[in-house]
């Protein structure tokens, strides 16, 4: 028994159905930290910067702690992403990012302002690791 309309289109519109949920935007700030650990910098609209930094600055955080329960925390939140000749994002985190920034008490990230994107005009900013 349906109760009410769901997802028609006409005088009620669309409802209860959006397209962005937040399963993928976790996904997406999963995939974008991870890339910033590898590549140190990565290029992102002015809407995921708050989420990214937010996170990579509590990876950094567990880095610091650097014990086994850290890098299991760690290891929850970035891909298994490899490069050839390389360590993993894992690695690299715990190894170089986590003596990098040992002095540092905050401000990991620099954040710089890009032209518009340009197909739909979408702000652009640059993230990448202060040294």
């Amino acid at each position: 028994m349906q109760i009410g309309r769901k997802n028609v289109h006409g005088k009620g519109g669309v409802r209860f159905k959006t397209p962005y949920t937040s399963s993928k935007q976790k996904a997406q700030v999963r995939n974008l930290v991870t890339e910033l650990v590898i590549f140190e910098k990565v290029t992102v609209t002015r809407s995921m910067v708050k989420d990214v930094v937010k996170t990579f600055d509590h990876l950094i955080t567990l880095a610091k702690k650097g014990d086994l329960h850290s890098r299991r925390q760690a290891a929850s939140i970035l891909r298994q992403y490899h490069i050839e000749g390389e360590a993993n994002a894992l690695e690299k985190l715990f190894n170089d990012l986590a003596k990098r920034t040992a002095s540092r008490n905050g401000g990991y990230l620099k954040v710089y302002k890009l032209e518009n994107r340009k197909g739909d005009n979408a702000p652009i900013r640059l993230l990448a690791i202060a040294d």
